[in-house]
């Protein structure tokens, strides 16, 4: 039989989280059904749940930093036994057969896109996938996650789940390591974890930030120098230097700025989504040095396991606030006006209170 599931929802765009119960399908063959234990909050889980991105069905159930705790597996599951902790991100399903699929690159699906960990298409209920704010979830085994840290970890690695692989797969596309220049633009919940994971990389690091208190700070994470970006003589001391920059920042603003701290064939990669579009940037700056602006989502299923892995190996973790899910309205209200160093995560043993 399915199970009930404990849960916040949002029934509409105007009102906000409140309890819930619904019914998580019973593990088929090659699913694992976890006990959630901590639930990381996106930028993305505001936007969706409060309907400013086109398309939220409701109710609305957020969340995909999911770390948790096996509680049951299919007849056909090999990768994970009953009490393994394991970790559920962006995404619980995708078409398999395409050719990003069969590349592990299945957050780039083309035939019917990935499945969101919320908000996508149900293929088993016929319905929408509800996510990570409650206290259990079944997930076929294929997007379930290894989790290596230690126990009083556990809660700083949820956010890695989305935070983590989406700064860490650009970084290793572009060739982030020793003898590398990388900037990182930004020092929110993806910019922390894109200075850790970048300085972890062996790369030299420069954090960009538009607030001179942010400079200690950006040296704890691991940046070797900082440069507030509305300074122009900083900014004009890195020209043509960058081997590459990551742009987190998902407000419109002058890409020019940084394209021409680029060396030649150097990249801008964006991964955040501005709700308006970034004004048009000089191609000039892009020609002449064969410079280019490019983008990256989050990152493929084995990306994401080794990236999990790379930061248990460098004892990485999010820099987070915890929160009891009664909070989550003032959390995003928060959020809102960049008030959290550097993410919250959601304890979800409060959902029992």
């Amino acid at each position: 039989m399915p199970s009930q599931a404990k849960a916040f929802a949002a029934q509409s765009a105007t009102t906000p989280l409140a309890p819930f119960s619904f019914e998580r399908r019973d593990p088929l063959p090659t699913d694992v059904a976890i006990d959630i234990a901590y639930c990381g909050v996106c930028h993305s889980d505001l936007h969706t749940a409060r309907g400013e991105w086109h398309g939220t069905v409701f109710p609305c159930v957020p969340g995909h930093e999911i770390v948790g705790r096996v509680t049951a597996i299919g007849d056909e599951v090999t990768k994970f036994a009953v009490g393994d902790v394991v970790g559920v991100g962006c995404m619980v399903d995708s078409c398999g057969t395409c050719p990003s699929c069969t590349d592990g690159e299945e957050q780039y699906c083309t035939t019917t896109g990935f499945v969101g960990t919320y908000n996508g298409r149900d293929r088993h209920s016929g319905g929408h996938t509800l996510g990570g704010y409650s206290d259990k979830i079944v997930v076929d085994q294929h997007f379930v996650l290894k989790i290596a840290h230690a126990e009083p970890d556990l809660a700083a690695v949820a956010p890695l789940l989305c935070a983590g692989i989406t700064t860490y797969s650009p970084l290793k596309h572009w060739g982030a390591g020793p003898g590398r220049k990388v900037g990182v633009v930004g020092l929110g919940g993806l910019g922390h974890m894109g200075v850790k994971i970048a300085a972890a990389m062996g790369a030299h690091v420069v954090a960009f930030t538009t607030s001179p208190s942010k400079i200690d700070d950006a040296k704890t994470l691991g940046a070797h120098e900082v440069v507030v970006s509305r300074n122009p003589d900083e900014m004009a001391a890195h020209a043509g230097s960058f081997d590459m920059i990551l742009n987190t920042v998902a407000a419109a603003h002058d890409l020019d700025a940084f394209t021409s701290l680029l060396k030649r064939d150097g990249p801008l990669v964006l991964v955040g989504v501005p709700e308006h579009p970034h004004p048009s940037p000089n191609v000039g700056n892009l020609i002449f040095q064969r410079r280019a602006i490019a983008g990256s989502l989050i990152g493929g299923i084995a990306e994401t396991q080794e990236m999990l892995d790379f930061c248990a190996e460098h004892g990485l973790t999010a820099d987070i606030e915890m929160i009891p899910i009664q909070q989550i309205e003032a959390a995003y209200d928060r959020m809102v006006k960049s008030d959290v160093k550097y993410r919250f995560v959601i304890d979800m043993a409060s959902l029992a209170g």
